[in-house]
C-alpha cells in the first residue's frame, strides 16, 4: 500500500481511481464495508482504490474542545487500511484553509482535476467541504458535471446497532471491549513501548510491563484479560489500567502481566489487544488483598483465553 503526506505529494496519476472520503477512525465494520466495495469496484475496472483521510483529525483543528480521543494511531490505522487490501491511502493535510474549500471547488479540483477519479463511495451519512455543507446529494451533482459516478454505502449493523466510531468509544471507555470488538471486526489494541515503572509487581510476585502509548482512548479504569505481541508472539496476559488507588499512585498507568513470559522487554514495543473486562477497578486494604485478588484475576482470565 502507498501513503502519500499532503496534497502536493501527489507526483502521479493513479490509474482509474476509485475512491472513499473519511476519517476512518477505527477502521471498524462500517468503514471496512465501504472499503470492499471501493477495492471490488478498482478491480473490476482495472483501477486504483484509494482511501482519501485527513491529518490530523479535523476537529483537533476546528474545534479542540469537541474533538474525540482517536480510536487509532496514525501507524496504527495505516495498518488496518493495508489489511483492507487499498492500494493508496492519501492523507490531506488539515488545515483552516483546507477546510475553507466549498464542496463543490473540492470535487472539481481535487476529485475531477488533480486525482481524475472515475468512481466515489462514501458512508450514508457522510458530509463534507467548508461547514460539512457538502452532502451526499450535492456530490453526486459535482460528480455529474465532473463525470465520476457516486455510490453510497449503507449503515451496518450488528445486533441492531449502527456501527460507528461514537458508540465504540462509548462502549471501550465504559469497559465494554468484547462488545466493542463486534462493531470493530476485532479486540481492540494499544500500541507502544514497554517503559520502566515503579517496580512493585516483581516485589508483588506479579512482574509487569508498563506500557507508554500514543494511542489517545484508553479502556476504562480496570482489569482485562489481554493478549499482548512480543516480536510476533502472542502470548495470554492479565492488563490493569487506572490509577493504582491501593497504592495511592495517582498517575494512570497500564500495566501487562504476561502469564508465561520470562525476559525483560524494557524499550521494546508491544501490541495489546483487550478481550474482556475481569472487574472495575478498586481500593484493596493492603498489599496483600490485592495479591489474592490478581491470583484469581490471572485464573479467570486462563478461562477466557482458551475458550478462544
Amino acid at each position: 500500500m502507498k501513503i502519500v503526506r499532503g496534497m502536493k505529494s501527489i507526483t502521479e496519476r493513479f490509474p482509474s481511481p476509485v475512491l472513499t472520503l473519511g476519517n476512518f477512525d477505527g477502521v471498524h465494520l462500517g468503514h471496512q464495508a465501504i472499503f470492499k466495495k471501493v477495492v471490488e469496484r478498482a478491480r473490476t475496472i482495472g483501477g486504483t482504490s484509494i482511501a482519501f483521510t485527513f491529518e490530523p483529525h479535523p476537529l483537533k483543528v476546528l474545534a479542540p474542545e469537541r474533538s474525540p480521543k482517536l480510536l487509532n494511531t496514525f501507524h496504527g490505522k495505516m495498518k488496518l487500511l493495508a489489511a483492507s487490501c487499498i492500494d493508496v491511502v492519501i492523507c490531506a493535510n488539515f488545515t483552516r484553509a483546507f477546510a475553507e474549500q466549498h464542496p463543490e471547488d473540492f470535487a472539481r479540483s481535487v476529485l475531477h482535476e488533480q486525482l481524475g477519479v472515475r468512481e466515489v463511495y462514501v458512508g450514508y451519512d457522510y458530509a463534507f467541504g467548508k461547514g460539512r455543507e457538502g452532502s451526499i446529494d450535492s456530490l453526486k451533482e459535482s460528480g455529474r458535471a465532473c463525470g465520476f459516478e457516486v455510490g453510497v454505502v449503507e449503515a451496518v449493523q450488528v445486533r441492531g446497532i449502527v456501527v460507528s466510531s461514537s458508540v465504540i468509544r462509548e462502549l471501550i471507555s465504559n469497559g465494554r471491549v468484547d462488545d466493542a470488538a463486534k462493531l470493530l471486526g476485532r479486540d481492540y489494541m494499544l500500541e507502544g513501548e514497554v517503559i520502566h515503572g515503579s517496580h512493585r509487581g516483581h516485589t508483588l510476585g506479579f512482574p509487569t510491563a508498563n506500557l507508554r502509548t500514543a494511542n489517545e482512548l484508553l479502556p476504562g479504569y480496570g482489569v482485562y484479560a489481554v493478549r499482548a505481541s512480543v516480536d510476533d508472539r502472542w502470548l495470554d496476559g492479565v492488563a490493569s489500567i487506572g490509577v493504582r488507588p491501593t497504592f495511592d499512585a495517582g498517575s494512570v498507568s497500564i500495566e501487562v502481566f504476561l502469564l508465561d513470559f520470562d525476559g525483560d522487554l524494557y524499550g521494546r514495543q508491544m501490541d495489546v489487544s483487550f478481550i474482556k473486562q475481569l472487574r472495575g477497578e478498586r481500593k484493596f486494604p493492603d498489599a496483600n488483598a490485592l495479591v489474592a485478588q490478581v491470583r484469581k484475576d490471572v485464573e479467570e482470565a486462563k478461562k477466557i483465553l482458551c475458550s478462544r
